[in-house]
């Protein structure tokens, strides 16, 4: 109970900034109105599919989009808490190490499910059509997924605290990779042969095939079994990893 109840403290803590300053959570909305905005023609013209079958399978990319970079550029923070010795006084606290992870991982879920749900209802008036039952799972499974991104980019940061490039460019020689093999933009099975090969061994992928079965109705789909999955596995690897490297910080 310890523990959770310092879970709690470190949650709350997280998500205070957040609500003093909500313009930060909806400044981080203008990466993917952007791609809505300026890609979504794009993609629309050069489809032969109507406006709406596009739009079910570009929105999902992006609601994982969001995810995606919102929370592994998450471990910029406690970078710049490192670096001004604001992570050091709380290392004093009584609180169990662990749950300084997980507080902040969890903090990760608010912002993400936020996002996620503007823009899914942003697009519906433009032919984009949900399930709301697929939304909530879809929810759900953004959630999972970003619990365990956002304990990576944590790890990320408490590795390189004393190379604070080394945070950026791994992170960028990650994300853009990871984004693009996901098909969450642009489908992958008119790439190259190696480009399916390599998709194939990226969880994000799976994630994506995901929320377009979820999004779109298809609740009983394989591919909502497989992206739980990736999902799951995604948060017990970061949150492993995680836990242990602030045990180590510690």
């Amino acid at each position: 109970m310890s523990t959770v109840s310092d879970t709690y403290n470190v949650l709350v803590r997280e998500l205070r900034p957040m609500t003093r300053d909500p313009f930060s959570l909806i400044f981080s909305l203008l990466q993917p109105l952007i791609f809505l905005g300026l890609f979504g023609p794009l993609l629309i013209a050069s489809s032969d599919q109507p406006v709406g079958e596009t739009l079910q399978s570009f929105v999902p990319g992006i609601l994982v989009m969001i995810a995606l970079f919102g929370t592994g550029t998450t471990g910029s923070n406690l970078l710049y808490e490192m670096q001004t010795g604001s992570h050091e006084r709380t290392l004093v606290a009584p609180i169990s190490r662990s749950s300084l992870l997980v507080g902040r991982a969890l903090k990760e879920m608010a912002p993400i499910i936020v996002q996620a749900l503007v823009i899914a209802l942003v697009t519906i008036p433009f032919g984009f059509t949900v399930n709301p039952l697929g939304l909530v799972m879809g929810l759900v499974l953004l959630a999972v997924f970003g619990l365990g991104f956002g304990a990576l980019s944590y790890s990320l940061a408490l590795a390189s605290r004393n190379h604070d490039w080394m945070f950026w460019g791994i992170q960028q020689a990650t994300l853009f990779p990871l984004m693009i093999l996901s098909g969450m933009l642009l489908p992958i099975e008119n790439g190259p042969q190696w480009i399916q090969v390599a998709a194939a061994f990226n969880p994000i992928s799976y994630i994506v095939a995901a929320e377009r079965a979820l999004l779109s109705g298809d609740l009983a789909s394989m591919a909502v079994v497989w992206g739980f999955v990736a999902a799951i596995v995604l948060a017990a690897v970061g949150l492993s990893v995680g836990i242990r490297a602030m045990k180590k910080a510690a």
